[in-house]
Parts: C-alpha cells; sequence; structure tokens
C-alpha cells in the first residue's frame, strides 16, 4: 500500500508535468519515465538496497544499512513505488490528453488559469478515464512484492521457500503462497472494480469494459 501511495502521488506530479506547456517540466518528466520505466524492476531493487548506501556520503550509508530499521523493507517500498510511479505517470498522461481540446478552450474561455484548468477540468475526467488501467498497476505493485525476496524481504513468497526449506514440502507450501495471491488479488479486484463502476463516465468508457 505504501509503494502505491508513492506511485500515485508522484505519478500524478511526473505526469502532470509532462503535459504542461513548460520545456523544463515536460525534460524533467519525460526523463524520469524513461529511466525508470526501462529499467528491470529487479536491477532497481538491487540498486536501492546493495548499491545506494555506498555512494551517498558515509553518515547517511550508514544510517541506511544500521541504523534504518528494516532498511530492506523501505528499499523495496521506495523501488515499487518509484518504478510504478513511471508508468502511472504515462496513465495520467494519457487521461490528461484524452480530454477533448475544446473543454481545457472552454475552462480558459471562462477565466479559469492554467492550473484550475487542471484541479477543475482535465484532472476529475481524465482520472476517471484512466481507472481501469490504474487498478491494474495496483495488482502490478501487489504481485511485484515477490521481487523483494531478492533483498530480504519476508513476504509470501519469501516465506514459503522458508516453510519449504524447513518441511521439504515445497509443493504445499508454494500452492498456500499461490492461493493467498489470488484470494488477495480478488479481494482488491472487488474492491476496484467497484470504483470503476462508480468513476466511468457514461460515453466515455464503454459499459462492461475494464
Amino acid at each position: 500500500m505504501s509503494a502505491w501511495v508513492i506511485a500515485l502521488t508522484l505519478g500524478s506530479l511526473v505526469g502532470i508535468a509532462r503535459t504542461t506547456q513548460s520545456p523544463v517540466l515536460r525534460f524533467i518528466g519525460t526523463a524520469y519515465v524513461d529511466l525508470f520505466r526501462n529499467v528491470p524492476v529487479l536491477v532497481q531493487m538491487f540498486l536501492w538496497f546493495f548499491v545506494l548506501p555506498e555512494v551517498v556520503p558515509a553518515e547517511v550509508g550508514r544510517w541506511l544499512k544500521r541504523d534504518l530499521p528494516f532498511p530492506e523493507f523501505y528499499s523495496a517500498m521506495m523501488c515499487l513505488g518509484l518504478y510504478a510511479a513511471s508508468r502511472v505517470a504515462e496513465q495520467v498522461r494519457s487521461g490528461i490528453l484524452s480530454v477533448p481540446v475544446g473543454l481545457s478552450a472552454a475552462a480558459k474561455a471562462s477565466g479559469l488559469t492554467t492550473w484550475q484548468a487542471y484541479r477543475y477540468v482535465l484532472l476529475p475526467i481524465g482520472f476517471r478515464i484512466i481507472v481501469p488501467p490504474l487498478t491494474s498497476e495496483f495488482l502490478g505493485i501487489f504481485k511485484n512484492t515477490s521481487i523483494a525476496l531478492t533483498i530480504g524481504v519476508l513476504e509470501i513468497t519469501a516465506a514459503s521457500r522458508q516453510i519449504e526449506s524447513y518441511t521439504f514440502q515445497g509443493y504445499e507450501a508454494f500452492a498456500a503462497a499461490t492461493l493467498l495471491y489470488l484470494a488477495i488479488s480478488a479481494v482488491l479486484l472487488f474492491v476496484t472494480r467497484r470504483i470503476e463502476a462508480r468513476a466511468r463516465i457514461p460515453g466515455w468508457i464503454a459499459k462492461g469494459e475494464s
């Protein structure tokens, strides 16, 4: 959940930056998306956990490695959050650009500033349009947590490996992990489908489309 909050917040800001008239903001947003989206998430996980403490100042590195409680958790959270933010940014950008130009022009003609047009017109409509892909991204973050076992985070897959190593019942352990993933995904999917149904704009998203 914490990684999703990071992804949604930062991804929204980056996505908005990529649709502004400012060349600087567009460049920063594009650079962020190109960097984090094109580097495999497993490589980013290793960079956050193993490399970052070695390249920052020594005091900060010692705090990251020794003083920070559960450093592997925070490394995984930042990795998944920042990686997903690059994907959310593209979805937000697409949602904003899918709003008809006439609505934006009408907002400005009525006296709204650029940021007011974003706040009252572009973002409310754009976010409602992209609820389905945001739902898929949320589920993707949940499933990508399995990668965190590579840096020592004891999540479902890592716990299954521990059970298998102690009991030699790998089939049962990983079958239970599979059922847990399916159960949690089903609950999340049920909740997000409810949100999709309430956020759907008639005439913009076809009925029954996910």
